[in-house]
């Protein structure tokens, strides 16, 4: 009988990451099917669509997409019927406060306790359950929390029907489906993999957006438009539509690290890739002063994943999904951008050679063809204005440092794309979940559980022995279809597809692949389809970029 009080993330995956690599490593090319075999029996894999029938209906499809670069389509697991819908009865953030309001997921043992015996008075029958943590790279396996639910139903309207009762009756809630808990080793997954053999494939793999860098674009227009064979999304992306943290297109600094943050650097075409943790270093000089600036092609004051510089508030510290302060920034903006923000504060509108043409007492000017804005709010306007003079050209540097500190040389080839969290390092599993800012500082864990220990759907991005590109995809809160994976999952799952280095992308809605034979080749879990995008990568018939 599953365990339904104790997520236990690691071995939820073990199953699902071992069939993946059976089934890419034996099944037959170009649309062939089979049933891929578990551990014990690889061997029967390779018999194919005659393969015997296995106690968990699995199967893979391959594609060739090109010589070199092949899409396998896999079905893992199998709905398991003692899955339900339940009501997880939301806790309030502090002692005491009103449960009809609450918004916390889960919540110490002794709240979580003492809505229980709320809900028993109210005639309801809980269940208090714990919620588990695996070991992290810089994170020990723990408690993270305690949820309340209540009930097992076997349809969403039962479920719906149960929660407007709680509602009327005081209390917060959602419906949630348990097969997306992380608890079952082989709840149904759908698995889609694009494997890059450059030892074939002559083309370029690397990325791209769309008609400006805050305008974001779904990727069957940028497929097209590029005349790409396939791609995936990449990075995730602030209200602006732009790519949040690192982002380095072809040697071009674009936006600025969420410092310490992980990342993919890619060179060569995608030969060569290194996940690593960036740091950026960014500086102005003009009338003997320098100064830090603070982002690039985003916001000023608003620096959403955190992890910023310069007294940022609440914290320095990389947040996920969560928007830190700054009432006193720079921010450069380059041609890359439509039209910078307006408002009070103060500019420079600088040429190709960061010679200053102006100097603006408010923002929103347009960054001239190949040449940048600098716009500063407090302090940092009282900076540009003290400091910048027409006509005179000011001293920029760009530093983009790796995780021991030292300089990446930002060739033309390069492309870095920062996400996270590091899912493997040097072939072993390697989640870097309190430096990336995927566990939340502070007492309430909702997003934590919901974003990092939840089954959710994830794109992700490695490299193997042999130097093979991985872009995966996993399908997720879809029931019937996909139930997702954890973090953990997705890091354990991308070591048995044999990477050696991996990374998290943007994951959620965004996770979608597209090829030229078959467009949409998963089912993004938004109901709209598929979103825009800030940047993907894509998979080039050649060595031409954009």
């Amino acid at each position: 009988m599953r365990k339904s009080t104790h997520l236990t993330v690691s071995s939820a995956a073990a199953v699902l990451a071992f069939c993946a690599f059976t089934a890419l490593g034996t099944v037959p090319t170009t649309g062939a099917t089979g049933r891929p075999a578990a551990a014990g029996r690889a061997a029967a894999a390779a018999a194919g669509p005659d393969s015997p029938t296995l106690p968990l209906t699995r199967s893979a499809t391959s594609t060739e997409i090109a010589p070199g670069v092949t899409e396998t389509s896999l079905v893992v697991g199998r709905t398991n019927t003692a899955d339900a819908w339940t009501v997880q009865v939301n806790q309030p953030l502090t002692d005491g406060g009103p449960y009809d309001r609450a918004t916390a997921a889960l919540g110490p043992k002794a709240r979580a306790d003492r809505l229980a015996a709320a809900l028993r008075a109210k005639g309801y029958a809980p269940r208090v359950e714990e919620i588990r943590t695996p070991a992290y790279a810089d994170r020990p396996a723990g408690t993270l929390g305690w949820t309340v639910r209540v009930g097992r139903y076997a349809d969403r309207p039962a479920a719906a029907t149960v929660l407007a009762g709680l509602t009327r009756a005081g209390f917060a809630g959602e419906n949630r489906y348990t097969a997306q808990d992380g608890t079952d080793p082989e709840a149904l997954q759908r698995v889609f993999v694009l494997r890059v053999d450059f030892k074939q494939f002559t083309g370029r793999v690397d990325s791209d957006f769309g008609p400006s860098v805050d305008a974001p674009e779904h990727l069957t227009d940028l497929v097209t438009s590029t005349r790409a064979l396939a791609g995936i999304n990449a990075q995730w992306s602030a209200d602006s539509g732009a790519p949040l943290g690192l982002y380095v297109k072809d040697g071009r600094l674009l936006s600025a690290a969420t410092q310490g943050r992980g990342g993919v650097r890619m060179a060569r075409g995608g030969r060569e890739l290194d996940v690593d943790t960036y740091t950026t270093r960014i500086t102005v000089s003009a009338g003997g002063a320098t100064r830090e600036i603070d982002g690039i092609n985003r916001i000023p004051g608003e620096i959403w994943n955190c992890g910023g510089v310069g007294g940022d508030q609440p914290t320095e510290h990389p947040q996920q999904d969560f928007k830190c302060t700054d009432d006193s920034e720079l921010v450069r903006f380059t041609s890359d951008w439509t039209t910078p923000p307006t408002g009070a504060g103060a500019e420079v509108v600088l040429d190709r050679d960061d010679r200053v043409t102006a100097v603006n007492r408010t923002r929103g000017a347009k960054p001239p063809a190949g040449g940048s804005t600098i716009q500063g709010i407090g302090e940092g306007a009282q900076w540009l204005i003290a400091h910048a003079r027409t006509g005179a050209r000011l001293g920029i540097t760009q530093r983009v440092l790796d995780g021991v500190g030292h300089d990446v040389p930002l060739t033309p080839d390069t492309t870095i794309l920062q996400v996270g969290p590091t899912l493997v390092r040097d072939g072993l599993v390697s989640v870097n979940a309190v430096g990336d800012g995927i566990i939340r500082e502070g007492i309430d864990q909702t997003h934590t559980y919901n974003w990092v220990v939840r089954g959710n759907p994830r794109s992700m991005v490695g490299v193997d022995d042999q130097g093979r590109l991985l872009l995966v995809v996993v399908d997720g809160r879809q029931v019937g279809w996909s139930s997702g994976l954890s973090i953990t999952g997705g890091a354990e799952l991308m070591k048995s597809l044999g990477a050696r280095e991996a990374l998290n992308l943007d994951g959620g809605g965004s996770s979608v692949m597209v090829t030229t034979g078959s467009g949409i080749v998963n089912r993004p879990s938004d109901t709209t389809g598929q979103r825009s995008l800030s940047n993907v990568l894509l998979v080039r018939p050649n060595a031409a970029g954009r």
